[in-house]
């Protein structure tokens, strides 16, 4: 049901709990974390990197520059989509989002009103 996942040593998918995904150099790194089993201290997880595939692009074609760059491995996305299907992601709702954003801008006003009392004190110093 997972060929990708089973390819990869993984016996029983469906113990996968989440995952995440960075870029180091030319490398991106897949760690997948699994369900804590009983009597574990911690979860198990599992690193895995995959090289990216470096293309030529041409960049002007009145002068023939190309450019190199980087993309993700196919066999990752075919892995990272048996994932998604594992994992399921969830969904942000409107409702939310608007929290979230509301939180996030209640916070930035904290933050900008300490910077400024902060500024005015070392102004007060200067007199």
């Amino acid at each position: 049901m997972f060929p990708n996942l089973t390819g990869l040593g993984i016996h029983d998918p469906k113990q996968i709990e989440r995952y995440s995904l960075r870029q180091e150099a030319h490398k991106d790194v897949l760690k997948i974390y699994f369900r804590k089993q009983k009597g574990e201290l911690f979860a198990k997880s599992v690193k895995f990197k995959y090289p990216r595939q470096v293309k030529n692009v041409l960049v002007d074609s009145g002068s023939h520059q190309y450019k190199e760059v980087t993309e993700i491995n196919r066999n990752l996305t075919l892995v990272i989509d048996e994932l998604n299907t594992l994992t399921r992601p969830e969904k942000i709702a409107e409702v939310d989002l608007k929290e979230k954003v509301l939180s996030d801008l209640r916070h930035l006003e904290k933050v900008v009103s300490s910077k400024i009392a902060e500024i005015e004190a070392d102004l007060q110093k200067l007199k």
